[in-house]
């Protein structure tokens, strides 16, 4: 069982910086996110992962690369970001005046991915991480990533609305206490401080 899952999301792009929906899209990391990325081989300075895994999309592998894990990452299809369908590209603004009161926890995505889908995806990813052993790295999405903690915890998916996620920003899964195997976020949105170690 993996002791502790190091989730971290990519660096800046274009479209986050604009808060477009940023789905399958494969953009690249800003100059500003490169820089951003980059500094996370500071952050994690001193961890060691037995597992490096990341998305597919380039904002993700690229930041994974340039915190220096990429000769380690296996590239995981389960890890890309929701799939939003008819609202790719959209911001939450322009999405409020086609549907009043979307949201993409609650709601799904219009010829994208719907909840129920990302459920299913994020529990294999759960699945797949309890079956590690060591620890991992996880370089992903904003909303992939806080779906993805909602299932480790348990909590309904809707539940990750409330935990706001930043590029660039690590998270932490773990468990309250080894021995009792209870599942935890033991840190979120950390966007500056160096990452604690075991």
């Amino acid at each position: 069982m993996a002791a502790k899952i190091t989730l971290i999301r990519h660096g800046e792009t274009a479209w986050s910086l604009t808060g477009q929906h940023t789905g399958r899209t494969d953009i690249p990391l800003t100059l500003h996110g490169e820089q951003r990325a980059a500094q996370l081989r500071q952050r994690l300075h001193g961890l060691s992962f037995t597992h490096v895994l990341t998305s597919p999309l380039q904002r993700a592998h690229r930041t994974c690369e340039l915190a220096g894990f990429g000769g380690l990452a296996r590239v995981e299809p389960d890890l890309q970001e929701w799939d939003y369908g008819a609202y790719e590209g959209l911001t939450s603004q322009e999405i409020h005046t086609r549907e009043p009161g979307w949201d993409v926890f609650r709601n799904g995505a219009p010829q994208g991915e719907s909840v129920e889908h990302l459920i299913q995806r994020t529990d294999r990813m759960v699945t797949t991480l309890r079956a590690l052993d060591g620890t991992a790295a996880v370089f992903s999405h904003g909303h992939f990533l806080r779906a993805l903690a909602m299932r480790w915890i348990g909590l309904p998916l809707g539940a990750g609305r409330h935990f706001p996620l930043d590029t660039a920003a690590v998270s932490l899964l773990g468990y309250t206490r080894p021995d009792q195997k209870i599942p935890a976020i033991t840190l979120w949105n950390s966007a500056t401080d160096p990452v604690p170690t075991p």
